[in-house]
């Protein structure tokens, strides 16, 4: 199903906003298959995500668990003519790489200077990403988390406008799926887990 956002409701003692009305465009994915079977993809449709469908993932990524609700997170849609604006200045070969999806989301932390917030506000956004990229398989778009470090560069940092406080967590790569990727071989839970007396 899809969802869209209806306006807020206010009244004197707050405003809220209404559920989002439901069509019927989003396939029915539980979340544990969209966790399953989300993959990293470096092939795309050319076909740009709509504005609506990005409005969507994008109220995902806000519900993200973050303490005190700081709301770390800025999100930036690259548009066509900023997009050209940074191939320009990547070079060609970090210009290949951002040419793979046809919509690009960059997404960073606003942070305090305060050390320990900003390890939270950055745990916070990398999982405002990662409900992003559950919602975008769940409407069975590709996805790609990556971190280029192109975006660290002085002038990338200025041409996207980025505060000295912001710091890069995930540039979103989203797209329609042309391919399925394979799974990947995780270790077994036993290496990972412990259970403490």
């Amino acid at each position: 199903m899809r969802r869209t956002l209806s306006g807020p409701s206010c009244s004197i003692t707050g405003c809220t906003v209404e559920p989002l009305e439901q069509t019927a465009t989003v396939r029915g994915v539980d979340l544990e298959t969209a966790i399953r079977s989300r993959r990293t993809h470096k092939q795309y449709g050319a076909e740009p995500v709509d504005n609506l469908t990005l409005r969507e993932l994008l109220d995902l990524a806000r519900h993200a668990p973050n303490h005190h609700l700081t709301q770390p997170w800025r999100f930036r849609v690259l548009g066509p003519q900023t997009r050209e604006r940074l191939y320009a200045t990547a070079g060609e070969k970090d210009a290949m790489k951002l040419r793979r999806a046809p919509t690009l989301v960059l997404a960073t932390a606003l942070l305090s200077g305060d050390p320990h917030t900003d390890t939270e506000d950055l745990q916070a956004t990398a999982c405002a990403v990662y409900a992003t990229l559950l919602g975008a398989t769940a409407r069975g778009l590709a996805s790609y988390w990556r971190t280029p470090r192109l975006f660290d560069e002085p002038e990338i940092r200025a041409l996207l406008g980025l505060d000295p406080a912001e710091q890069v967590v995930s540039l979103i790569h989203l797209g329609p799926a042309i391919s399925e990727p394979p799974e990947k071989q995780r270790a077994p839970l036993g290496d990972v887990v412990s259970f403490l007396d």
